[in-house]
């Protein structure tokens, strides 16, 4: 088929991926409310069209914590996301590295933090969630520093898993043992090419950061349960200072909704912020980020840097967050649908589109830098 936007890649992808894979990406929590807002209201959000402004040379660079970025953009950290290609975090890398952006590998990916590093060109960033277990958390953080990572993403809004409806449909939750293995056996059979790449070549599957953690353990049931009883609902603020102790790079905190904790966030010493609701698969029915972000902007965007992400379908989504005050904008499922649809060559074809379709978009909104997108390019606003 003809690749020509982000729902394409979406598209490829579910015709590849195994349908218990395909539906983890694509899912949210219970209805879903907050997954659909996370699209719609950005979508809904009015551009203002400016014309004779000289936009002959566009400069779509940025820089993101001492880093020079060729685009505003960043791949955030995703679950499980190497299962959708072969090694998927490795060529997802490579494809970041080669676009002139940072690549931000998961705790919970499906390739361990070497084998990133080992394919890895440039620094790339780690994300951390709050484990019990602060000794695996201690050794995770000095993996990352002997693999020079450059930025720590700590993800805040999971102390607990949010439901999600979907996975249970798949039997990948939700049906233990055999049960849900032979479901999802029957689903990637179907999927021949997914089987013999990711299945069969793409071994061994060892689950990446938490294999030592699961004494042997390989199956997706033993990764969920582990994830399930070792995600520590007890997480406060008072936690920075054990990630500070660990940890002296730029620390981004990942999942902020409201204001108020933005400003927490600013007060111990973060040097940026993720407005995020995972994706609308945490809490369903809060805000979407792209409404939850302006008030975040007025409240703390002097003191620290704000990213988002949430709803990004298009180049033209991430000028809209930009305008909305996001200094960055993290790419989620859209480079999971990219990884899936063609590997490190999909997340190229998805760097591309996203870099075109920002350059049309700055160019009729009558902006040629990136510091020069904010609220005045919105429809109504000054």
């Amino acid at each position: 088929m003809t690749i020509a936007s982000i729902a394409d890649l979406r598209l490829a992808a579910r015709r590849r991926l195994p349908r218990f894979l395909f539906e983890y990406i694509d899912g949210g929590s219970y209805a879903e409310a907050t997954l659909a807002r996370n699209v719609a209201d950005l979508a809904a959000i009015p551009l203002r069209q400016r014309v004779l402004r000289d936009v002959s040379q566009i400069d779509m660079s940025t820089e993101l914590f001492g880093q020079k970025l060729a685009l505003p953009v960043v791949l955030a950290p995703i679950g499980l996301a190497g299962l959708n290609a072969r090694r998927g975090e490795c060529q997802a890398v490579r494809a970041a590295d080669r676009a002139g952006i940072p690549f931000t590998l998961s705790t919970v990916g499906a390739c361990a933090i070497p084998e990133v590093a080992a394919a890895a060109s440039r620094p790339f960033w780690f994300q951390l969630y709050m484990i019990r277990d602060r000794a695996f958390m201690k050794d995770l953080l000095a993996q990352a520093v002997a693999a020079g990572c450059s930025t720590l993403v700590f993800t805040v809004d999971m102390p607990v898993p949010g439901s999600r409806y979907r996975d249970y449909h798949t039997g990948l939750a939700g049906a233990p043992g055999m049960k849900g293995a032979l479901r999802r056996f029957a689903q990637a059979s179907v999927k021949p090419a997914w089987a013999w790449d990711v299945g069969l070549r793409g071994g061994p599957h060892t689950l990446g950061n938490v294999a030592p953690v699961l004494n042997g353990k390989t199956g997706i049931e033993d990764f969920f349960a582990w994830m399930r009883d070792n995600f520590d609902p007890s997480i406060s603020w008072r936690d920075l200072d054990f990630i500070r102790s660990e940890w002296k790079g730029p620390l981004v905190i990942k999942g902020i909704l409201d204001p108020e904790d933005a400003r927490e966030a600013a007060a111990l010493g973060a040097d940026g912020i993720v407005v995020s609701n995972h994706g609308g698969r945490q809490l369903d029915g809060v805000l979407s980020s792209a409404r939850a972000l302006p008030p975040i902007v007025d409240v703390v965007g002097d003191r620290l840097t704000v990213l988002a992400d949430g709803g990004v379908r298009s180049g033209l989504d991430v000028v809209r967050m930009l305008a909305l005050g996001a200094k960055g904008v993290m790419l989620g499922r859209a480079w999971a649908w990219a990884l899936a649809a063609g590997g490190e060559t999909g997340i190229t074809k998805l760097l591309s589109i996203i870099e075109a379709e920002m350059r049309i978009a700055m160019a009729l909104t009558g902006v040629t830098r990136i510091d020069q997108i904010g609220r005045a390019n919105l429809a109504g606003d000054e």
